[in-house]
């Protein structure tokens, strides 16, 4: 498995407290495997729950909806990617 980034790291934490996924390792999230479906299972209540997360700990705003959500929302690693631009932005 792929190591997590300390941003990954982070967003990975706030992700399982956010959304309360209890006996969830957020250590143990591969960063490049899918959030939704297959991967960790997630839902799109669950994309809004994040998107309000990161917008109070980062000040980031994530349009849900957006076409480009697929994309931003594919994986770990994706999310703190583009977490990171909007910050330095």
């Amino acid at each position: 498995m792929p190591q997590q980034t300390d941003a990954e790291r982070e967003l990975a934490e706030l992700l399982v407290e956010s959304l309360n996924l209890e006996g969830m390792d957020p250590h143990g999230i591969d960063p490049e495997a899918p959030l939704f479906n297959e991967g960790l299972g997630l839902d799109s209540i669950d994309a809004l729950e994040l998107s309000l997360a990161i917008g109070k700990r980062y000040g980031v705003q994530l349009r849900s909806e957006g076409e480009d959500d697929r994309r931003i929302f594919g994986s770990l690693r994706a999310l703190s990617a583009h977490v990171q631009s909007q910050r330095a932005g």
